[in-house]
């Protein structure tokens, strides 16, 4: 595993032993940053379940002007400020060790990226796409990047969110959201 493109370029990332972690694919990283390759730089990132990082580091490597990690795993949330050292991209990062839903749901921040890869197993793309909207922490014009496995479907949303589009990377799939305001 490794960050793709920008100023951490080609650094090996570390990952946690065992299966209660799992990375995304460089072939399906690659593809979520071709989607939203001109909507970084600058921006605000969330990288919620976090794991290992790589979503949040690949960000900031590309220009986010900074990036949260929340991580309910001691061990995962250590490694993320392990490979955000590894990286150097550590100044404009926060790692908070926590349960999603409740950043989530107290977080008085907004952001402009979202990476929503909650384990598989555990089925929390709805209760977070939902809680994302209710406390609408998503800025206008940001987008919300899911991953799942290609049969999972994911929740509708209302306005001013709405489903942007879906993707296929093998068995993988990736939802995209974005908040719109309404010209007035």
């Amino acid at each position: 595993m490794r960050v793709i493109t920008g100023a951490a370029r080609g650094r090996r990332l570390k990952e946690l032993e065992g299966y209660e972690t799992r990375p995304t694919t460089d072939r399906v990283k690659e593809g979520i940053f071709n989607i939203i390759q001109f909507d970084i730089e600058g921006r605000k990132a969330l990288d919620l379940f976090a794991g290992t990082g790589q979503l949040g580091i690949e960000a900031l490597s590309r220009g986010a002007a900074s990036a949260v990690f929340v991580e309910q795993r001691r061990d995962a949330a250590a490694l993320v400020k392990d490979n955000l050292k590894i990286t150097a991209l550590g100044e404009n990062a926060r790692v908070v060790c926590g349960e999603a839903m409740a950043f989530l749901s107290s977080t008085k921040e907004k952001f402009d990226l979202i990476f929503v890869d909650p384990p598989y197993a555990a089925n929390l793309w709805e209760n977070a796409i939902k809680t994302i909207y209710q406390f609408d922490i998503l800025s206008n014009h940001g987008i919300i990047i899911c991953e799942s496995p290609l049969s999972q479907e994911m929740p509708p949303v209302e306005p001013p969110y709405f489903l942007h589009r879906t993707y296929r990377y093998g068995k993988i799939k990736i939802t995209t959201y974005h908040r719109e305001e309404d010209a007035q």
